[in-house]
């Protein structure tokens, strides 16, 4: 059994905070639990590339009898994303043993700057939403979204050919949300059936017109009295999240890191001491970049 030090404690409590972290990162992101982050956590630095390979499209000939095959040649494509955030929020923690026996004062410190993290990734994710130009416009700035907008969303994504297995996301804000709820047709028992219902009791659309449907406090606006709201109809290979580990610190500097990663979603915690303030000092972090995969796959929805 290994002895008790005070490295294999300062390990364990980064440990402990890193583990607690990532899970509440998880449960505030939206867009950042939809969009493709299937690539590996490497090792990275701030202002690297990631090439993100694109697959070529194929045409079926017919070969007719005693005929040959038709040779092709597809390109792939690729997609580049750049790694050009590096996000961080730092707390210092006077007595951190009391925390460590008390729980819930860890979760009280942690929980701002998880929450940090996730509406910068989120507003990032969002923001790319006007660079949509493969498809028209939809809606109008300033206007209450019609059942006619999402059903015209939902056919471009279809002629843009997103596969029929693939889900379509619809993330919107608040208050295109309520407009969307008060649809008479998909808000009533006697139109809607149980969806109805639901809608209007729980408050949930759930799904509509093929979209699950989400509501996002950090969808982008621009514009003044009234905003144009940039909504966004999408699927998940529309856009793209690396995201990718942040070197461990330099050995005797006195810092102590710990990663915790799920669903190719990372971060690191870095616990240091800071002698100015007698306190711990933890910091959260995180290195990634977005960018459009399939320009066709995403629809700007206004309203």
């Amino acid at each position: 059994m290994p002895s008790i030090t005070s490295a294999n404690v300062a390990n364990a409590i980064v440990k402990l905070v890193a583990a607690d972290a990532l899970p509440a990162l998880m449960s505030n992101l939206v867009m950042g639990n939809l969009v493709n982050r299937d690539y590996e956590p490497t090792l990275a630095n701030a202002g690297d590339t990631v090439n993100i390979p694109i697959p070529p499209v194929l045409v079926a000939n017919n070969i007719a009898e005693g005929g040959t095959v038709q040779t092709q040649n597809p390109n792939l494509g690729n997609a580049q994303i750049v790694l050009n955030t590096h996000a961080e929020a730092t707390f210092q923690i006077p007595d951190v043993t009391k925390v460590l026996a008390v729980p819930d004062l860890l979760r009280l410190y942690m929980q701002p700057a998880v929450v940090a993290l996730a509406e910068r990734i989120e507003s990032d994710l969002l923001a790319l939403a006007p660079q949509f130009t493969a498809n028209s416009v939809l809606g109008a700035g300033g206007a209450a979204i019609t059942e006619a907008v999402i059903d015209s969303a939902e056919t471009a994504l279809f002629a843009a050919k997103v596969p029929a297995s693939s889900s379509k996301y619809l993330v919107v804000d608040g208050n295109t949300y309520s407009q969307m709820r008060q649809i008479q047709r998909f808000s009533e028992f006697r139109t809607a059936g149980e969806a109805g219902l639901r809608a209007l009791i729980d408050g949930g659309l759930g799904k509509f017109k093929d979209f699950y449907v989400f509501r996002s406090q950090l969808v982008s606006k621009t514009g003044s009295g009234p905003f144009t709201t940039n909504n966004l109809a999408f699927c998940k290979d529309a856009i793209g999240l690396v995201v990718r580990r942040l070197p461990q610190p330099l050995p005797g500097t006195g810092a102590i890191a710990e990663y915790a990663e799920f669903g190719n979603f990372g971060i690191r915690v870095v616990m240091s001491y800071q002698p100015n303030t007698l306190s711990q000092q933890f910091t959260v972090d995180v290195l990634y970049g977005a960018a459009i995969l399939r320009n066709a796959h995403g629809v700007l929805v206004r309203s």
